[in-house]
């Protein structure tokens, strides 16, 4: 298992490509919650979420062929694969599932890279990538389940602990690879819950069955957390350092997002918004004088969508 060493050298090397998102300190009251939240706008990461992070990792710690960068994604990963491979001279194909959001589609064709919408989930997209790749010779860039995507994702909670103090960190997860990143960077030193949608509980089943298994996939945040399988070094991670997977409706997400927009005129994706309802639905209830803090972690949708 990676160490915080390795998130540490991850930041480093990524430093000059990704930016430095902003932390939010709220008062109590805030967002109609009982106790104060620390917020980090990973939404405001160059693609528009904390993938970017993972993925100039990847592409930075890799020998890239000419054929280029292929990677499969629900739409995040992908912007953020093809915005990475852009930056740094390299060819990209991203393979989508038919769920991913036009918006994020169009973000994806922004960048320059060649789009294949194939299948109905993630799971499916992914079995295309990997068949093209192996035609090709290109570089697959994983999700999720890569040391190297999430030692680079896990910078974004190295950052976080600069800018805030906190004594809990809501992740939301879908893959794995945010929450393993997170966990190996700061996890030592702070309690890290899961937070997953009802629709998505890759990382809640697998707890529950003790190892990596299928899940059906559905929800208002399938296209951003749609892995059906939480990857396998990430689930050896959260075994190891996540404290708690807890669920939260899709009622509940569009509640926290609708708060977000309302009060702080910040656009968050389902996914982005799911640590919030965890603390808005009452499914995380903090004790007296803890400290929370959470990742808003995509803003890769319409704004009329949430406004």
């Amino acid at each position: 298992m990676i160490g915080r060493n390795d998130v540490e050298a991850a930041w480093s090397l990524i430093r000059p490509y990704v930016r430095r998102t902003p932390a939010l300190e709220l008062p109590k009251g805030s967002l109609d919650l009982r106790q104060p939240l620390a917020l980090k706008l990973e939404s405001l990461q160059v693609s528009g979420s904390f993938k970017g992070r993972g993925a100039f990792h990847k592409l930075l710690a890799s020998n890239v062929p000419k054929a280029g960068i292929i990677a499969a994604s629900g739409g995040n990963h992908g912007a953020a694969a093809a915005y990475a491979a852009r930056a740094l001279g390299h060819k990209a194909e991203i393979f989508v599932p038919t769920i991913a959001s036009p918006t994020k589609v169009a973000r994806l064709k922004s960048y320059g890279a060649i789009v294949h919408q194939v299948g109905a989930v993630y799971a499916e997209a992914r079995a295309a990538s990997e068949k093209r790749a192996a035609e090709t010779g290109a570089l697959m860039v994983p999700a999720y389940d890569d040391p190297v995507v999430f030692a680079g994702a896990g910078s974004a909670a190295l950052e976080f602990a600069e800018q805030a103090k906190f004594d809990t960190l809501l992740v939301a997860v879908g893959g794995g690879g945010l929450i393993a990143g997170c966990a190996v960077a700061v996890g030592e030193q702070v309690k890290i819950v899961a937070i997953e949608t009802e629709g998505t509980p890759t990382l809640y089943e697998a707890r529950r069955a003790g190892r990596p298994v299928d899940v059906k996939i559905s929800g208002i945040a399938a296209d951003a957390l749609g892995a059906s399988r939480i990857g396998t070094p990430n689930f050896e991670v959260a075994q190891k350092l996540v404290r708690d997977s807890l669920l939260v409706s899709d009622d509940a997400v569009r509640t926290a997002q609708r708060a977000l927009w309302d009060e702080l005129r910040v656009i968050a994706e389902p996914s982005g918004a799911a640590g919030l309802a965890a603390l808005m639905a009452g499914a995380y209830r903090p004790a007296a004088g803890e400290r929370v803090a959470t990742l808003v972690c995509g803003a890769n949708t319409e704004p009329a969508s949430v406004a």
